[in-house]
């Protein structure tokens, strides 16, 4: 009987549980957003977003790498940001073996709730090099009016 050690590394099982509960929340968000159970099985991952806010607008940046544009879709619809699409896994060519699979795929939606001052007639996306990127201009802000105190 051959048995060879093992090194044990806790980084690796707390990067682990990471995930998973990365996946567990992000699901579970999904299945509370749609108001059914059956979300969990309608969006099999979540990209990973940042959000950033200028003086002019915000910006969110999504990763989804190995993906067409064809394969994305951005849509703005009652005060609400939807980027979905779907990542499709290589079919196995005949001699390759797989030994690792740790990219999610299959379909995918992340929403968000638009501010009030955002101007989503002017919203903008472009996606290039695996990264989508979608820009949304502020509302024109009303001039501040000073209003004169009359003393009686």
């Amino acid at each position: 009987m051959n048995m060879s050690i093992v090194r044990w590394d806790p980084f690796r099982e707390l990067e682990e549980m990471s995930d998973r509960l990365n996946r567990v929340f992000g699901r579970s968000h999904l299945a509370t957003k749609a108001g059914n159970k059956d979300a969990f099985s309608s969006f099999d991952w979540a990209p990973s977003v940042d959000i950033a806010e200028t003086a002019e607008a915000f910006e969110i940046k999504a990763e989804l790498p190995d993906l067409q544009k064809e394969d994305v879709k951005v849509t703005v619809e009652d005060g609400e940001l939807r980027i979905s699409g779907e990542r499709k896994q290589e079919k196995e060519d005949r001699g390759k073996k797989f030994h690792r699979v740790e990219r999610s795929y299959g379909s995918f939606m992340r929403s968000f709730t638009l501010p009030d001052n955002v101007d989503d007639s002017r919203l903008t996306a472009e996606y290039k090099d695996g990264l989508l990127h979608v820009r949304l201009p502020k509302t024109e802000k009303a001039a501040p009016k000073a209003i004169a105190v009359k003393v009686s």
